[in-house]
Parts: C-alpha cells; structure tokens; sequence
C-alpha cells in the first residue's frame, strides 16, 4: 500500500478512528500491529512472514542475550540475529546480483558457467526493517539499551506502519518507550500532522512524479546521447525528483505516526543548501547516516586511529552505504563518490584549519557541494556505466553529435522547479519547519495547504510507488 493511493485514505482513516475510539491501550496497540501487518501485506502477503521471523527471531535473541553470562553466549545470540537478518536481506535483495557476478568471474577465467534464473522477488522495505530490527540486538549486546519488556511492543516497532517500508530508520530507543503509555494526537498535533502529510504527497505527486520524473526519464531513458544543456537539466531534475520523493515519503510517514500521538525523528534537513560532504549527510537521509556511524564507520575505527584508518573507515562505510540502496556496481561507485568527496573535504579541512569563509565564499561552497553531489546523482540514477558515462560525457561537452531532448517550456520548468528547491534549502538552511510555521499567520497558511491539497488531487494519476521502496 502505497502513501499516495485512495486505498491509504480510506485505511488511515479507519486507523485513526479505531485509535481514537474508547478502548485499552493494549486493545488499541494490537490494532495498530494488525493494521500494519495488513498495511505490509497489501504488496505481497507471503512476505509478511519474514516480518515475523525477523521479529521473532531478534526477540528471543535479545532475550538470551540478557540472560547469557558466558561472553561466547553472548556473541553467539549476537551472531544468530545477525546471520538471520543479513541472511535473508542477502538473498533476497543480492542473490541474483552474487550469481550474474560469479558467472562473469567464472568467464573471465575461462569457466562457461550458466546460473539458475533465480527470479527473486524483493520484499519491499527489507533494507529499512532490517536495519531497525538489527540495532535492536547490536544495542542491547553493546549494553547500550535493555530489551522491551512487552512482546507487543517490540513487534510493534518493527512494523509499525508509518516507517516500516521507508523510513525513517527507527531506533527502539526512539520508538518503543513511546508505547509503554497511551499516545493520543492533541487537535494541534492532529492538525500538523494531517499538514506534513498534505506537504509530502505534495512533494511526492505533484513536483517529483508529475513535473520532474518526466524530464528526468527523457534524458536518462532516451535512446539518443544528451547534450550539455540536457545533461545537466536532467540530472537537476532527477536531483529534485529524487528529494521530493524520499523526503515527501519521509514527511508524510512523520504527519501519520503525530496524527497517532507518536514521534518520529526528521529524516531530511533542507540537503541541497549542505556547505561539505559531512554538512550534506547530516541532512540527507538523516537516520541512515547515523545508522552507518553507530554500527559501521565507528566499529571500523571511526577516527580515533589515525589518518589512514579513518580514510578506511570512511570508504568502506560509503561504498557499503551504496551497495545498500541497490545490488549494482552503479550504486557502489554513487558510494565510492561520497567517500572520496568526504576523504578529500576532511584532508581540505585539515591542511586548511582555522579558515573561516566569508558568506559569498561560503555560499560558492555550498553550490560546489550541490554540483558534485549532482555528478553522484548520475550513478544513482543511471542503469548502466555505460549510460553514466554517456551522461558525464554530455555534461562536460562531449557529446558532439548529441541532438536535443528537452523542449524550452521543459527546460524552463525544471529550472523554476530546482530552482526553487535550492532557494528553499537556502533560506531555511539554520531554520525548522515548525519554527517557521509557527510565526505564519493562519490563514496564508490553510490557504496554502489548501492549493497543495488541490493541486494533489488534481495530478494524482497511477499512484506511482516512492523510489526508495526498491531500496
């Protein structure tokens, strides 16, 4: 079930009805579980299964954990959740990606090896709840949390609807303690809330499917090679597209979870105005970036060995980074990009310690980042190296024989759209939403809400799904 889908109105409509009726909290939690449970189901019901071996799984051996006293115990309980996580998420999302990879090594050896067509069908969101179900028992066996005392509860967490497919990635430090008493949404939490949901499928429907997708689709899955104009106004808009698209799901899952009394953490933090790679990751994708710092980049060493181990650490997080969002070798180079970007700013900033940039240098900075981060973008969005390459060619002017793609009224609108999205971030770059909010008069407000609210209904089409689903 898809955020942007009349099947989501109706289902969070009886959601909030049921959670607001006269009932226990245990009653209303466990209507919440099979909510979500069916929220889940409506893409693939057999996949629901691995929901509940995850969770299961992850429960007992947070249990054992606790009760273990031998430190082999432990590690052993520690291990088990883990295998069964990166198990399954291994197979399922990197199985076919291990065996075409095999069978090319196999080749350049020599070795004529054809694999089985395994047509693995990938649950949706299995990267997101993994990663939630995973800090779970690294936590509690890093005595950095104890375990939930209520089954209930903790099978809640796991699936509780809002970010179960995409996020945020929710620690059970954030989440759980919020269930151990009734949450209720106040009528100003109820307002905010349904507000943030009307922004992001704004975001979603409106400027990321109907005004962006288009042009960036022209440009990235034409038949014929992009000129430098083109090129750069593709990406741009696939840089946008992407944006509204996770941070309008992000955005609405935050409204849904504080229409129902709970609290979300922010997952994006106006990206597109970051001065610096590290500025950049502390506002995209916000609880991914802490996620691959607290199990992955500090675990590795951090920056407490030197130099050349935090060099280490800081690529291998990124390269494993972007071998999370898909099973491509496109995906690791979008990673391998972020971690040089961030490797060359740390040494920049090293060899330059102690120079503070002036505004216009500093926003000359931050255009710099948004370029580069436009160059990772390319390998995101690309399918092949070979299309990446034809596109960084168009970029800098080497697609001599390229013919336009983009009409002048498209051309127009990506950079109004972009554009506007950069000024935005710019504006309220040291700025929340809330705050900002707060000091508006309310009927521009509800005015605006209101052309957005109209402006969804008007351009919903297929319900197109987010892109981070495939993730």
């Amino acid at each position: 079930m898809v955020f942007n889908s009349l099947t989501f109105v109706v289902f969070f409509a009886c959601v909030l009805v049921l959670h607001n009726l006269p009932l226990g909290w245990t009653t209303k939690k466990a209507n919440l579980l099979v909510a979500s449970y069916l929220f889940y189901a409506a893409w693939n019901p057999p996949f629901v299964v691995l929901l509940w071996i995850s969770t299961v799984v992850d429960w007992w051996a947070a249990k054992k954990l606790v009760s273990a006293e031998h430190p082999h115990a432990r590690r052993s309980w520690m291990l088990l959740s883990v295998v069964v996580n990166l198990g399954m998420l291994g197979y399922f999302k990197y199985g076919g990606f291990l065996m075409e990879n095999f069978s090319a090594l196999m080749a350049s050896l020599g070795v004529m090896y054809q694999p089985p067509k395994l047509d693995i069908v990938l649950p949706v969101g299995i990267s997101f709840y993994t990663f939630a179900t995973l800090s779970y028992t690294l936590d509690i066996y890093l005595r950095r949390a104890k375990p939930a005392s209520s089954f209930l509860d903790y099978a809640l967490f796991v699936t509780f609807f809002p970010h179960l497919v995409a996020g945020p990635i929710m620690r059970p430090t954030e989440l759980v303690p919020q269930f151990a008493h009734e949450r209720r949404a106040t009528a100003q939490q109820l307002q905010f809330g349904l507000a943030l949901m009307v922004l992001g499928l704004f975001q979603k429907i409106v400027l990321a499917d109907a005004f962006l997708a288009p042009a960036a689709e022209a440009v990235y899955d034409g038949h014929g090679a992009a000129g430098a104009l083109d090129a750069w106004m593709g990406t741009l808009a696939f840089s946008g597209q992407i944006f509204c698209d996770f941070a309008g799901y992000s955005t609405t899952a935050i409204g849904a979870a504080m229409c129902l009394g709970f609290a979300m953490p922010d997952n994006f933090r106006f990206p597109y105005a970051a001065v610096g790679f590290s500025d950049f990751w502390r506002r995209w994708h916000i609880t991914l970036s802490a996620w691959l710092r607290d199990y992955l980049y500090i675990p590795l060493g951090g920056n407490r060995h030197g130099a050349s181990r935090t060099y280490f650490a800081l690529m291998a997080t990124m390269l494993l980074g972007g071998l999370w969002h898909g099973a491509s070798w496109t995906f690791v180079v979008w990673g391998g990009l972020h971690g040089l970007y961030l490797a060359v700013e740390r040494m920049l900033r090293t060899r330059f310690a102690g120079y503070t940039p002036g505004p216009f240098a500093f926003f000359l900075l931050g255009l710099l980042t948004y370029a580069l981060v436009n160059i990772t973008w390319v390998f995101f969005r690309a399918k092949t190296f070979t299309g990446a390459w034809t596109m960084l060619r168009g970029m800098f002017g080497f697609n001599a024989d390229a013919t336009p793609i983009l009409q002048t009224a498209d051309l127009a609108m990506v950079a109004l759209i972009v554009g506007g999205i950069v000024a935005a971030h710019w504006l309220m770059r040291s700025r929340t939403l809330e705050a900002m909010v707060a000091r508006q008069h309310p009927v521009p407000l509800t005015a605006a809400l209101g052309l957005m609210a109209f402006a969804v209904v008007a351009a919903q089409g297929a319900g197109n799904a987010f892109i981070y689903f495939q993730f």
